[in-house]
């Protein structure tokens, strides 16, 4: 199940599409899924060890720090070793894009108000533009650019979007086209309100989604479903980042589940599962727990529902591809709302992985 934005949302048309490091990105492909590594970059066995484990759990661009020219040599050793297109990513230091393109970077990220003189920035242009390389102006609330920053009457979404329109403008008038914007906050309103006004001042641009420093793995995921399941379901954003103060791995699976949950694509079965109440005899909790992580190593993009009670069992859940209705001891198994069998409740999970592995 893919997606991507325009005419499903608001209609707002369709962005430009690229490629980063074969990876298309706009236009009409899906909403592409991507990461950050948390290790040093100049610890390239880590590096490629956590790359590994980000692209088993479906990410498919994967950015990386490059904080000096010490990284470099490592970057690039990581870029050609990698099963994933690598992003630079890049502050403060112009130098450091030039390098970093020499050494195989797919895609540079950097913020053009921190980057430094005008004369930086051209450069990395001019060098991005020579090789092919598309860039992500990376616009966030702590980081705007100098004329708009101290304005007292611009509210923050505003200044956002007026700093990434004047970076776009100054790209786009040096003949630079493969453009990635994202305009980020740590407020899931102003992030949102940011987004939607970028989507209609400037449609051709595709759209890196993300809500920046959204905190740990609870609190970051409910602020990123907020404000990026908004979006989506508005038609826009073209690739998103969900940042976690989390081992990366779960800012994919958070990733895939959003996506899964607009219905814009799925790589793992969606479980559908009730809350229990009184009516239930049986300890539902542990077994839908169980079922969730088991159905993570499942890449096929089915329904599995899992019932505390026949209220909520075939009939609720009747579009399942498989099912558990639950009793008192026992269970009946479940395709398509039509009853198959029942199993005693210590069989529960075994059959209905048996059913499964039928489809």
């Amino acid at each position: 199940m893919d997606g991507s934005r325009g005419v499903a949302g608001t209609g707002l048309g369709q962005t430009r599409s690229l490629s980063v490091g074969g990876v298309l990105l706009g236009g009409k492909a899906p909403v592409v899924v991507q990461s950050m590594l948390t290790v040093q970059t100049t610890d390239v066995d880590a590096c490629l060890t956590q790359i590994a484990q980000l692209a088993s759990a479906g990410c498919e661009l994967v950015r990386l720090a490059v904080p000096s020219s010490a990284a470099l040599g490592a970057f690039g050793r990581i870029c050609k070793a990698s099963p994933l297109p690598v992003i630079a990513d890049i502050h403060f230091d112009y130098r450091l894009a030039l390098k970093a393109l020499q050494q195989g970077a797919a895609k540079l990220r950097i913020n053009p108000g921190n980057i430094g003189d005008t004369e930086g920035v051209d450069a990395i242009i001019d060098a991005a533009g020579a090789a092919g390389i598309p860039i992500r102006i990376g616009v966030n609330a702590g980081s705007l650019a100098t004329e708009f920053a101290e304005r007292c009457d611009l509210t923050l979404f505003e200044k956002l979007v007026a700093s990434a329109m004047a970076f776009v403008e100054h790209f786009e008038s040096r003949g630079f086209r493969d453009i990635v914007l994202s305009a980020k906050a740590h407020d899931v309103r102003t992030t949102v309100k940011a987004y939607r006004l970028l989507a209609h001042k400037l449609p051709h641009i595709p759209l890196h989604l993300g809500v920046t420093e959204a905190g740990t793995l609870q609190q970051g995921t409910v602020k990123s479903a907020a404000a990026l399941g908004a979006l989506l379901l508005d038609g826009i954003g073209d690739t998103l980042r969900v940042s976690l103060t989390a081992d990366p791995v779960e800012e994919v699976r958070v990733a895939w589940e959003l996506l899964a949950a607009c219905g814009l694509r799925r790589r793992t079965p969606e479980l559908v599962s009730c809350p229990t109440c009184g009516r239930c005899e049986i300890d539902l909790i542990p077994i839908a727990t169980e079922v969730q992580q088991r159905l993570q190593h499942l890449q096929k993009p089915l329904t599995v529902a899992v019932m505390g009670c026949v209220v909520n069992g075939p009939g609720e859940a009747k579009d399942a591809d498989v099912g558990v209705a639950c009793g008192k001891g026992k269970a009946a198994i479940f395709s398509k709302g039509k009853v198959l069998y029942t199993v005693d409740e210590p069989h529960i999970i075994e059959a209905l992985f048996k059913e499964l592995d039928r489809l």
